[in-house]
């Protein structure tokens, strides 16, 4: 079984303290920062298969942090904050962040989001190619090719890209989208759907993607 490592960026000392000891019983290895400048000096000394990044920091937040990672790098990030208000999160699927949780938090519930995103992350048991039009998606690999130019989406992106495709010209409702590719029960908005839906858009460049007014997405020609 995969080792994976965690990098927990937190400014909290008891907060991160308690992350680490509860991720390293699952046998996670786990690396802690105290604030975004910290956090963004060891990511870029060696690679991470997670990163769990606090939003209120000092010297660098979050969001800041969140936005440096993901002009170099498609690594899962779950954002764990006390900003509890809709337009935190949409900010951080904004930027790319894979998933987020607030405070205060379930450590077991931490655990199952680590999980999800972990395994949809790195799980390579299937072995398959999709390819619609010019959009060609190797499933195995975790990587998405328009004309031949491979194109850099988040974890949760590529999932949603992924479904659709194979649902192709089939009507998914939001709340398919999420049941889908959450793969447990998410209590959100499903509002978050629309601004992944929206980032793929503009990092495909693609007319296919479309909305079906009042129920949800398809993928046609």
């Amino acid at each position: 079984m995969r080792n994976y490592q965690i990098l927990v960026v937190e400014d909290d000392k008891e907060i991160q303290e308690l992350i680490k000891q509860f991720l390293m019983t699952q046998n996670y290895i786990v690396e802690t920062a105290s604030d975004g400048l910290e956090g963004m000096r060891k990511f870029n000394k060696q690679s991470y298969d997670l990163i769990l990044l606090d939003v209120m920091m000092p010297n660098l937040r979050g969001f800041e942090m969140a936005q440096m990672i993901r002009k170099q790098s498609n690594v899962p990030i779950i954002m764990l904050t006390a900003l509890e208000e809709e337009q935190h999160q949409m900010k951080g699927f904004d930027i790319g962040i894979d998933d987020y949780i607030t405070k205060p938090f379930s450590f077991h519930v931490l655990i199952r989001r680590v999980e999800a995103v972990l395994r949809r992350s790195y799980d390579q048991s299937t072995d398959n190619h999709l390819v619609f039009k010019e959009v060609h998606v190797d499933c195995d690999a975790y990587k998405v090719y328009v004309n031949e130019v491979e194109i850099l989406l988040t974890t949760k992106e590529f999932e949603i890209l992924q479904l659709l495709l194979q649902n192709e010209k089939k009507v998914l409702t939001r709340e398919r989208i999420i049941e889908k590719a959450w793969g447990y029960e998410y209590c959100s908005e499903t509002r978050i759907i629309d601004t992944h839906i929206k980032n793929i858009r503009k990092k495909l460049d693609i007319p296919y993607i479309k909305t079906v007014k009042g129920i949800g997405y398809k993928i046609d020609e």
